[in-house]
């Protein structure tokens, strides 16, 4: 199993799509839903699985996740929170990588949700981190990109532009290289749909149902650590 070096990057991993889903949950929840964070491992699989805002959709077990976080904690990406009964974890992306939050965040997004163009990265990191502007994004994009190999090399990579597009997507090299050709091929319906008020709308809805599953298991595992039955339970 790869270790971090003493100095800071290059970065001697490549990720899993399982690794990367579990990582990006865990920076997405850190910021969406602070009071439920650090996750258990049942609450981890929950925001991992989820119907909304995840591209491509997955059915993970415990025991997957369980691996992924016993890789992902000797990278120094994730790790252990202490003074719980209930195991939960923490990512520690930042330093793991050494970006700073902005970049971190497009990251996270990009893990999470797929190929995005800088106006929908814009938009949905809008409950992670509130960018001024469009420009703004494509900066940090492009500072990835255009990262040293001194400093551990690209980060991101510019798509070519879609059939019908009108912009073009932004992939992330944390799990490998991307196909150009096939990344591009596929984009245009998805980019569309991204835009569309009616998916956002729904999309929404589906967020809040998840926020209030994890909520639910927050208070089942608070009753677990107290010894108290959930409400509703005799």
């Amino acid at each position: 199993m790869p270790t971090l070096p003493s100095a800071q990057p290059p970065i001697p991993f490549t990720l899993t799509d399982i690794e990367a889903r579990v990582l990006a949950t865990l920076m997405e929840k850190a910021r969406t839903v602070p009071d439920s964070y650090p996750l258990s491992l049942n609450t981890l699989m929950l925001g991992c699985n989820q119907k909304s805002s995840r591209d491509p959709l997955m059915n993970l077990t415990e025991a997957e996740i369980a691996t992924a976080l016993d890789t992902l904690m000797p990278l120094n990406l994730v790790r252990e929170s202490s003074g719980s009964r209930v195991t939960r974890y923490e990512h520690n992306f930042q330093r793991g990588v050494g970006v700073p939050e902005q970049s971190a965040v497009l990251l996270g997004l990009l893990m999470l949700r797929g190929p995005q163009t800088a106006g929908e990265l814009r938009l949905n990191a809008e409950r992670w981190y509130r960018f001024a502007d469009i420009s703004s994004v494509e900066g940090f994009l492009e500072e990835m990109q255009d990262r040293s190999t001194e400093k551990g090399g690209a980060l991101v990579v510019k798509l070519p532009r879609a059939p019908g597009a009108r912009e073009q997507r932004w992939a992330h090299l944390l799990c490998g290289a991307v196909d150009l050709e096939a990344a591009a091929s596929g984009g245009g319906a998805t980019a569309s749909a991204g835009a569309s008020s009616v998916a956002g709308l729904t999309e929404r809805v589906a967020h809040l149902e998840n926020e209030l599953a994890q909520l639910q298991q927050t208070v089942r595992d608070l009753c677990a650590e107290l010894g108290v039955s959930p409400p509703g339970q005799a």
